[in-house]
């Protein structure tokens, strides 16, 4: 055989060679750098993404209360200034749709999950997810029932329900109490009813106030809360003194049904979130009082929380809630009652609300 054609045949086998290592080397890389499963199993939580960013899940119950929409722009504003990154979903009261959406967040490689829970029961299995991929979870404003939560942060509920309950009280000491509450689902509600009965219960053994009526209110919705203070009316003859609404979302569907009945501002009313609504309603007299929580000092502090222990920094709660599972750390912060004789040193010095739209007049 030909010497130089078996030089040549060599040469050309050793180029095709490499031509293939190098081809195949080269779709490794680009399955590396696209397929998102290679990326998560290189993204360990607690550790920067590739981008060098911790990135932040947040699953959210609904957008449909004025309070949350805050609540997402204000999170997400705190989580970005902190240099970290936030994805964030929303369920519309669907417990399915949120266990779902939280799976994908999972599954996205967040470093930590921020909750805000529809159903506080079914939210538990969230957790136990997360934690089976090595993600902590923060329970955000309402807290997680049945699971090792890992953080709750909230404003202090039962707090919320004294404040309501006093502020009542001071106005009519003696009287037949209607209580509108919120969502059994929500853990929230019934840490906020405790407070309300701390205050009411004395005077209740006493003699001087009579529940007449005690409802909770599916998913929070004015429309329930109508059609409960309607059947309120209706058992007594609209012989009521007072109204403890659970939000201000709440209050307005029972206003709504006072004022159907000719007793709008003649029956004090509380709730709380102090939503503009409920601000304009406070000026003209219909609704007595709100709580505010100052919604940026939750958010700023739960972004904080969540990027230092997403970064596995440790951190020191000052408080333990039991959630009918363990004592979980949590950081709850103070609520303040507001009526007309401070809503212009409250909601509107600190910008919460205009002037100009709380008391309906030009700018």
């Amino acid at each position: 055989m030909d010497r130089g054609f078996s030089n040549a045949r060599l040469i050309m086998f050793t180029l095709t060679l490499i031509f293939f290592t190098s081809a195949c080397e080269n779709a490794a890389e680009t399955r590396a750098t696209t397929d998102p499963s290679a990326v998560e199993k290189n993204h360990s939580p607690g550790q920067p993404s590739e981008e060098g960013k911790i990135k932040i899940g947040f699953s959210m119950d609904t957008l449909e209360e004025e309070r949350w929409l805050r609540d997402r722009a204000l999170f997400k504003e705190a989580v970005e200034n902190l240099g970290a990154e936030v994805e964030i979903m929303a369920a519309n009261e669907d417990d399915a749709k949120q266990i779902l959406q939280a799976e994908t967040l999972i599954s996205q490689g967040v470093d930590l999950l921020v909750v805000v829970p529809n159903n506080a029961e079914a939210t538990a299995a969230i957790v136990n997810k997360a934690h089976l991929a090595g993600i902590k979870v923060i329970s955000y404003d309402r807290l997680v029932k049945n699971a090792d939560i890992d953080m709750y942060i909230s404003f202090d509920n039962e707090q919320v329900g004294e404040l309501q309950a006093k502020a009542i009280t001071e106005l009519v000491p003696k009287g037949r109490y209607v209580l509108i509450g919120g969502a059994s689902t929500d853990y929230n509600a019934h840490l906020l009813k405790k407070g309300v009965f701390n205050v009411l219960q004395p005077y209740i053994d006493r003699g001087d106030i009579t529940i007449v009526y005690d409802q909770w209110t599916d998913n929070w919705t004015p429309t329930n809360a109508y059609k409960n203070m309607e059947v309120a009316l209706k058992a007594n003859n609209n012989h009521i003194d007072a109204v403890i609404a659970a939000n201000d979302a709440t209050a307005g569907g029972a206003i709504a049904a006072l004022e159907a009945h000719g007793l709008a501002g003649k029956i004090p009313v509380s709730g709380q979130d102090a939503e503009l609504a409920a601000a304009q309603r406070i000026v003209v007299g219909t609704q007595h009082l709100t709580i505010y929580k100052p919604l940026n000092m939750l958010a700023e502090k739960a972004a904080e929380l969540a990027v230092k222990m997403a970064k596995g920094e440790s951190i020191v709660a000052d408080r333990k809630i039991n959630n009918g599972k363990i004592e979980v750390p949590s950081v709850l912060l103070a609520p303040i009652a507001v009526d007309r004789h401070n809503i212009d040193e409250t909601i509107i010095r600190d910008h919460f609300h205009s002037r100009e739209d709380v008391y309906m007049v030009d700018q």
